[in-house]
């Protein structure tokens, strides 16, 4: 393994992976001929979520292929899931800004560039993402703009702006350049959220991340010059992987919400989240007439709306099984 040396690095991409052999050559390539980079220090880190393909073999591969003021690094995360990858990433990272690439992210030549021109920029900003565009593998169906965000595709335009936190309004991990100390300083270690592995279902720990790093203070910022294109094979476009998003995508929302909510507020929240959804799943019924068998669009959304509407009760329960685990379970065994 490679270590990098005392000297101080400007920027660090850090590339979580779980069997993605296949995959990385391009990205890692891509990479590599990064342009206007001759007067920074970064380095590459990639980390293995427990891959059971050839993953340490490509990094062997590439690490002697990093330039001089490059260099590639490789860990193993034991703990499944791409919220605790991404974690060991920063904790490994040496560099001021920190870019999250997933292994199916394909960055322009000049991504890191216009990444770290931005940091510069604006230093309150916390964390930044640019335009993400869609490579699909096949044609997806009419209409799949619409919800295309949950993908991971976002396109807002040529004009930069501040995102609204608020109203959970975020970009997503893939592509992400977040300031070394806003991380740091403002997420927790362990998220309340793990993303979709074996042991849970639902999804949201981008936006965890980011709320944290609101809550604290810093600025959440989209950059149009940064552009990437994301690799969707043809199974993320089909039905049972869509509807399965869609539930695992609106089961957070509650959840989410309770990391900027004072503790009065929860209540309002809570019929807020349950009513404004209720609202949406019957508007939906009335606008389609209950067909949403052969309407995927409608589908997808009909799934989210009900998801977000029983979000505070999944929520509720998830809080009692960890009381009844921490606290119930000795008190039998006493």
């Amino acid at each position: 393994m490679t270590k990098s040396s005392n000297r101080e690095i400007d920027f660090t991409v850090v590339i979580p992976t779980y069997n993605g052999a296949n995959r990385l050559p391009v990205v890692l390539e891509k990479l590599l001929q990064q342009e206007k980079l001759e007067h920074l220090n970064w380095e590459i880190i990639l980390v293995d979520n427990n891959s059971s393909d050839h993953t340490p073999e490509i990094f062997s591969e590439y690490e002697n292929k990093c330039q001089n003021n490059c260099t590639l690094r490789y860990f193993l995360e034991k703990a499944q899931g791409i919220s605790f990858a991404r974690h060991r990433g920063v904790i490994e990272s040496l560099g001021r800004f920190i870019a999250f690439v997933d292994d199916d992210n394909i960055p322009a030549t000049d991504w890191i560039w216009q990444s770290y021109s931005f940091g510069e920029q604006h230093p309150t900003a916390g964390a930044w993402s640019g335009q993400i565009h869609a490579d699909f593998e096949v044609n997806p169906p009419e209409n799949f703009e619409i919800i295309q965000g949950f993908l991971a595709i976002r396109e807002h335009g040529d004009q930069p702006f501040i995102f609204r936190a608020s109203n959970l309004v975020l970009p997503p991990g893939a592509s992400l350049v977040v300031r070394q100390q806003a991380w740091c300083e403002s997420v927790p270690q362990i998220l309340s959220l793990i993303g979709r592995t074996g042991k849970s279902f639902v999804a949201g720990e981008d936006t965890e991340a980011l709320l944290y790093i609101h809550k604290a203070g810093w600025e959440i910022w989209y950059n149009p010059t940064m552009h990437v294109n994301h690799q969707i094979p043809y199974w993320r476009i089909e039905e049972k992987y869509l509807l399965s998003l869609a539930i695992s995508c609106g089961l957070c929302t509650f959840q989410l919400r309770l990391v900027n909510t004072k503790f009065w507020q929860i209540p309002f929240i809570f019929a807020r989240t349950f009513l404004g959804n209720l609202y949406r799943v019957i508007y939906a019924y009335i606008k389609y007439k209950g067909n949403f068998k052969n309407n995927l669009i409608p589908h997808f959304q009909l799934k989210f709306y009900l998801a977000n509407m029983m979000s505070p009760f999944y929520t509720l329960n998830l809080y009692l099984w960890k009381i009844i685990n921490r606290y119930g379970v000795h008190r039998y065994r006493g």
